[in-house]
């Protein structure tokens, strides 16, 4: 038994080589396989207006940020405003127990006209004076200390009429409006409790988000592109700046991040920062959304100039090697139209999507921008995609 079990074991090893001889089982030709077109895409080189942009780091900063606190003292009696509203200037934010500083303003206004009938008074008599003294029935001494009365008199109805100035002034101070226009904060003071001018803690901080201001900084190696685009854009408002999130600066699966929003630098401080080597600049934006919002951190691109009709690629085009940039080219002199030959150029910079080439390239030769990690000299390739053909 033991023996027909080895004699088919035997069976089954012939047969399952005969099967494998048959299959015609072979070793790859690694030369045939390096003859393989390698898949890449393709671009062609253009001419285009391509903006010179720095970016810069910056903090969001309300245009106005105004403390509420009471120019008075008294209890509180009234809240006008809910937290997070937005208020007018002008528009009426608490109110304050008016009633003694009504009583004082009663007063001096009573008190003027008190004193402003003793002055009409004094100013009859000085006529009556002046007269019986032209006549010689009275002396002229007595006429100058009339003149005297009337003049002290008249000074006591303007000095009543300051007490009347002050006392409308400290009554208007019982109804606490927004200097500004902006969105309140949190109240931090409820009615009922005594309010004074002296008061640390206000009663809510008032901030114009619309529009609202970026301070952002700037290498100082820039500073001479960035006085020639603020003088070159006197006219128009001033340079263009736009605010990108600060996580999204650069690219987002490929396609460039949504800006925050779109304003105009406002001022370029007057000295550079020792400390950091950096210029301070304030740029204002819109804010229609309220995208910006005061103490957060935004990246800040500032556009200086726009260089024309220059030629460029898409980013992923430009390799990097030992002796510096190149690309794979198609269709180079000597070349068919499906070889790839390493080509050097000079790259002057970059933005988001393309390379600026100062040489090695022209306007509509055909580079390789996805694949080229495969490709030596003499490649041949096989185009998958080819953009802007």
């Amino acid at each position: 038994m033991k023996r027909f079990f080895a004699v088919l074991a035997l069976v089954l090893v012939i047969i399952g080589g005969l099967v494998w001889l048959r299959s015609g089982a072979k070793k790859k030709d690694p030369h045939a396989e390096a003859q393989m077109p390698i898949p890449v895409a393709t671009s062609v080189a253009r001419l285009e207006d391509v903006p010179l942009t720095v970016d810069g780091i910056g903090t969001v900063q309300a245009l106005n940020t105004v403390n509420i606190r009471p120019m008075v003292s008294g209890p509180l009696t009234d809240i006008r405003f809910h937290e997070g509203q937005d208020v007018h200037k002008g528009d009426v934010l608490a109110l304050i127990d008016s009633r003694t500083y009504q009583a004082a303003y009663d007063q001096a206004v009573a008190k003027k006209a008190q004193d402003a009938a003793s002055l009409a008074n004094a100013e009859r008599d000085l006529a009556r004076y002046d007269k019986l003294a032209k006549s010689q029935y009275t002396t002229a001494q007595q006429a100058d200390t009339q003149r005297a009365t009337v003049a002290q008199d008249e000074a006591q109805v303007r000095q009543d009429q300051a007490q009347i100035d002050t006392a409308r002034t400290n009554l208007s101070y019982t109804t606490i409006t927004s200097p500004v226009e902006g969105r309140t904060g949190i109240r931090q003071v409820d009615i009922g409790n005594i309010v004074t001018s002296g008061d640390v803690t206000p009663l809510t901080v008032v901030t114009t988000l619309r529009p609202i201001a970026v301070v952002f900084t700037l290498p100082q190696q820039t500073l001479p592109d960035v006085t020639a685009a603020m003088q070159a854009s006197q006219a128009s408002g001033g340079a263009e700046v736009i605010a990108l999130p600060q996580d999204g600066a650069g690219t987002q699966d490929g396609a460039a991040a949504a800006p925050l929003d779109t304003g105009h630098v406002l001022v370029l401080d007057n000295e550079v920062d020792q400390n950091t080597g950096t210029i301070k600049l304030k740029a204002i934006f819109p804010n229609p959304q309220l995208h910006l919002w005061p103490g957060a951190f935004v990246n800040v691109r500032m556009f200086l100039r726009v260089d024309h009709h220059v030629v460029t690629v898409p980013v992923g085009a430009v390799q990097r090697g030992p002796q510096g940039a190149f690309v794979f080219l198609l269709g180079a002199p000597g070349s068919g139209p499906d070889i790839a030959t390493r080509h050097p150029v000079a790259v002057v910079r970059q933005t988001e999507t393309v390379a600026v080439i100062t040489s090695g390239l022209s306007p509509g030769q055909v580079v390789v921008t996805d694949g080229a990690s495969r490709l030596t000299e003499g490649s041949h390739v096989h185009i998958l995609s080819a953009a802007g053909a």
